[in-house]
Formats: C-alpha cells, sequence, structure tokens
C-alpha cells in the first residue's frame, strides 16, 4: 500500500478521480474504476476488472477476475462475484438506440455468492445469501439463501450462510 492511499491499487488499474475506495481494498492489475464508483472496505477486484459510476459495493466484497460491473448495479456486503460474471442492464439492447433512460437496477444482497460465468439480467434482486450456480442465467428475483443453477436458473435447494447446502 502506498502512504498516501489506504488501499492497494496496482500499477497498471485506472482509478478515475472522484470514485471512492475504501481503506484496505485491493484493485489488482488491468481494472478501471469509474467516478462515483463507491467500493467499500476490504474488497478484492482481480484483473480485469470493470466498475462503472454509480455502482455500490459494500464491505469485504470480492469480484473474481474479468467481471464487469454495470452503472445500476449494488452489491451489499460480503457478495462474492465469480470469474467472468456478467450483470446487464438494459432489457432489449440495441446499437443504433440509446438506451440508458432503460437502465435497470440490481441488488445482490449481503453474503450472496455468484458463480463463474453466470449471467445476471437486469432489474433482478438476489437475496441475502443465496447461491447462484456457475453458468446459471439469472432472469428474476431471487429468494434469500436459495441455490439456484442452470438456464433458465431455477431453484433446487437452499444454502446457509456458511455455504452448505440442501437440495429440495
Amino acid at each position: 500500500m502506498s502512504e498516501e492511499l489506504k488501499y492497494y491499487k496496482h500499477e497498471s488499474a485506472v482509478i478515475d478521480k472522484g470514485a471512492k475506495i475504501g481503506e484496505g481494498s485491493k484493485i489488482w492489475h488491468f481494472c478501471h474504476v469509474m467516478t462515483g464508483a463507491l467500493i467499500g472496505d476490504d474488497c478484492i477486484l482481480g484483473q480485469n476488472c470493470f466498475v462503472a459510476d454509480d455502482v455500490v459495493l459494500g464491505k469485504g466484497v470480492k469480484v473474481q477476475n474479468n467481471v464487469s460491473i454495470y452503472k445500476g448495479v449494488i452489491c451489499e456486503d460480503e457478495v462474492f462475484l465469480g470469474p467472468s460474471v456478467v450483470f446487464t442492464n438494459v432489457v432489449n439492447p440495441r446499437s443504433a438506440i440509446e438506451k440508458k433512460d432503460e437502465f435497470k437496477s440490481t441488488l445482490v444482497r449481503k453474503g450472496a455468492s455468484i458463480g463463474a460465468n453466470a449471467t445476471i439480467i437486469c432489474g433482478v434482486t438476489i437475496g441475502a445469501y443465496a447461491m447462484i450456480g456457475a453458468g446459471a442465467v439469472v432472469t428474476k428475483d431471487v429468494l434469500d439463501h436459495a441455490l439456484v443453477v442452470g438456464n433458465p436458473a431455477k431453484q433446487i435447494g437452499w444454502v446457509d450462510e456458511n455455504g452448505n447446502t440442501k437440495e429440495g
């Protein structure tokens, strides 16, 4: 950690003026954090992550490599985002039509875990301590402690705060 910063920033990371990074956080290789992003204490952004303006990451959020977190996403404390998780922020995007006024918010509640390569369609809430399986496509709200998998994601069980699962 440098003397003036209370967080670690790799030399290849870009943190725009006006972004707020919490104490003890680590921003690794090739990350970009935009103005207006708010990253809590003790967060980790793995290699090649993007955090857009107005994104909020609570305390202790862990973001694995190659995750882009777009405007409208809020992750509460202790959320885990696996490698290459995908968030969207427009339901029906078109290249030739600007739809910034149609952005939908996504809320990931405290302690939720999202597995590698999962896709989260905008406008949903993922409940506290829920677990989203690798590769799942989440198209609707997920209950607290729910275990969901597949495309589209369907609940197959429950998970406790320690990550222990129970099917059914």
